[in-house]
């Protein structure tokens, strides 16, 4: 296996003020990036909502945890409303909303089928999911 080297701190902060100067006087244009290229949030969830989901697929706080790879104070806070998940943890909840079986699978878990889960659009591109 071979380890790409980074160059020294000196060498790339060097080619970044380079790269800086470069575009200042017009001489290089930076790529942009249209909207529609740019992933949505991962939608909302709230307290209760989180709570219902993992009783709908029938596991504990341990097992749900786990599945969720954080500690079960954690998801304790969350479903108390104490505190909200992160991002990334929003996100993993999403697939595991829209593709429960694809997370269980990764997890080592026996696949489930979710049913009455949805994400619902909200005003200003918002997204929640909802159990029914």
């Amino acid at each position: 296996m071979t380890v790409k080297q980074r160059k020294p701190l000196s060498e790339r902060l060097k080619q970044g003020l380079q790269e800086g100067i470069a575009h200042a006087s017009g001489e290089l244009a930076l790529r942009t990036v249209e909207v529609s290229e740019v992933p949505e949030e991962p939608p909302e969830i709230d307290a209760t909502t989180l709570a219902a989901l993992r009783s709908r697929a029938a596991m504990s706080q341990v097992v749900f945890a786990r599945m969720l790879n954080v500690s079960t104070k954690t998801l304790q806070n969350w479903e108390q409303g104490v505190r909200q998940p992160s991002d990334a943890s929003r996100r993993l909840i999403q697939v595991f909303s829209m593709n429960p079986e694809v997370i269980c699978r990764c997890a080592g878990l026996p696949e489930i089928q979710l049913e009455g889960v949805e994400i619902k659009q909200l005003a200003r591109g918002r997204r929640r999911i909802i159990v029914k």
